[in-house]
């Protein structure tokens, strides 16, 4: 979403510089030759900022902060200029804006600089307005205060859903997909789930991207890049919600999910299908495995999910050297894991009961 975010910001900074502007035509906005000059000067400004967040990249965390401290002195100024204290102290309700903004992207540092601008801003029109109406002058004050103190509380609460749900260390960074130890630990999930009713089965991908090599060797780093990210955001859209999605190494990603019956071949089409959809017309080489969850239940979860891992990818390596662009899958396989707990568990037996002679 970086694009948009990126165009959204655009369109925020450049709708509020186009305010002073317009309230110059109105008897309660800047009068003067003075607070007309500082309104042109606001609105330039703000296209100073507009350009920054139009380009093709994310602006730098310099660039950003700069904006955020440009921002905070231009609703100031665009708030003092105004013949009106009444439409001075409404304005000010635009550093809700930058409370929104610092809350998601930037410290609480920079968010008491904007408050502190703001307390101030808000106190001096409060005072020239309370001359005239002061119950006025406590409801605006109120209103603007309450409103930004609500929107930084919001913006930090979703922030810690956010990270109580998947922790930046989960991350992989390119893609946003969940990395290899992360894929284990919810693949340990799923095997937890085993007392559900309407899944009963373990289904685990491994997908290579085919000729890959080759795509990085025409379009560059970048253009692999690209693809990879475009694979990994056609997978999201593709399965489901709950569905573990990782990506790691150069261009493998992982899929586990749970079925109601052992046959995944439409979860195969699927991926498959958000593969060759994504730029560079790409193919994958599938390899699949598909076990029953119940006699998992007592074993280690990250040994199930290595073993299972390493099935799909000899899978996988077997529909690469058959051509690519197909699947091969592996139904109920024999897992050594469960002979080796069989067998322990027969050596078990064998030991004589406590209250038995020997």
């Amino acid at each position: 979403m970086r694009v948009t975010t990126c165009r959204v910001v655009a369109a925020v900074i450049f709708a509020m510089g186009t305010i002073p502007l317009i309230l110059m035509a109105s008897a309660v906005g800047p009068n003067g030759l003075r607070s007309q000059i500082l309104a042109i000067v606001v609105a330039a400004c703000c296209l100073v900022m507009v350009s920054l967040w139009l380009r093709s990249w994310w602006p730098t965390r310099i660039e950003a902060q700069l904006c955020v401290v440009l921002g905070t002195v231009c609703i100031a100024v665009a708030c003092f200029i105004q013949t009106s204290s009444v439409v001075g102290l409404l304005g000010s309700a635009a550093f809700a804006v930058l409370t929104a903004f610092i809350a998601f992207f930037h410290s609480g540092r920079l968010l008491a600089f904007t408050w502190t601008v703001g307390a101030v801003s808000v106190g001096i029109l409060a005072v020239r307005l309370a001359a005239t109406d002061a119950a006025l002058a406590v409801c605006v004050v109120v209103l603007v205060v309450m409103l930004n103190v609500f929107v930084a509380f919001t913006c930090r609460l979703v922030i810690r859903l956010i990270e109580t749900e998947v922790r930046y260390g989960e991350i992989e960074p390119l893609t946003g997909l969940l990395n290899r130890e992360a894929f284990f630990d919810r693949v340990a999930t799923l095997i937890g789930a085993r007392s559900r009713d309407d899944d009963r089965y373990l289904v685990v991908l491994v997908i290579n991207l085919d000729s890959f090599s080759l795509l990085t060797g025409m379009t560059g780093a970048a253009g692999g890049n690209r693809a990879r990210v475009a694979v990994g955001q056609g997978l999201r859209e593709t399965v489901r919600r709950n569905t573990v999605v990782a990506h790691f190494g150069e261009a493998e990603f992982l899929v586990a999910e749970l079925f109601t019956t052992p046959e995944p071949s439409a979860l195969v089409d699927r991926v498959a299908g958000a593969v060759k959809s994504a730029p560079g017309k790409l193919t994958a080489s599938i390899g699949v495995v598909s076990t029953p969850l119940r006699p998992l239940a007592s074993l280690p979860p990250d040994d199930v999910t290595e073993e299972l891992l390493t099935i799909a990818s000899t899978a996988m390596y077997t529909a690469r050297k058959a051509g690519g662009n197909q699947a091969c899958i592996v139904l109920d396989p024999p897992l050594t894991i469960l002979d080796e707990r069989d067998g322990l568990d027969e050596r078990d037996d064998d030991w004589p009961a406590i209250d038995e002679p020997a």
